[in-house]
């Protein structure tokens, strides 16, 4: 899968996840950054539909290779409202994962510019995400800079 820089812009397209997604690879390509079960059609409706509810508040970035019409990357963020910052937002990216045969093409810096933009318009004060450490490096060219640590506790 190779393009040249002036027709990757064209090629590529962000756009939302939408409910045909699911046959064009979606859920395999997840599988390419961690566990992801089977999802049945119906699991796979139910849930975007439960996350299509909460509007610009939850959102599921893809990009389609048109060529093949199979979905090479994807990425998500949900707005957290608080009550810091004057009653602040903030976005959480999370799940970004580009295809193993379309790395390399800045598909990954265009889901997280899409991400980062959508949270910016959303009002949020900042935008944060947990990384892997061989990520850092593509997450700092991104524009982003480590703070803290992160801690996990897992229930199953």
């Amino acid at each position: 899968m190779q393009a040249s820089n002036s027709s990757n812009e064209e090629q590529f397209q962000v756009r939302k996840l939408q409910l045909s997604d699911k046959d064009k690879g979606f859920i395999e390509l997840l599988r390419q950054l961690t566990v992801c079960d089977s999802v049945s059609d119906k699991e796979f409706e139910d849930r975007f539909q439960e996350l299509s509810s909460l509007g610009d508040d939850h959102i599921i970035s893809v990009i389609e290779d048109e060529h093949s019409g199979k979905i090479i990357a994807t990425g998500s963020i949900f707005i957290e409202k608080k009550f810091l910052r004057n009653c602040g937002k903030v976005g959480h990216i999370e799940d970004v994962v580009v295809d193993s045969n379309a790395r390399g093409l800045k598909l990954g810096k265009k889901i997280i510019a899409f991400l980062t933009e959508h949270a910016h318009l959303m009002g949020c004060y900042k935008v944060i995400l947990d990384c892997s450490l061989e990520n850092k490096a593509f997450y700092e060219k991104c524009g982003f800079k480590q703070k803290e640590i992160q801690m996990v506790k897992y229930f199953i």
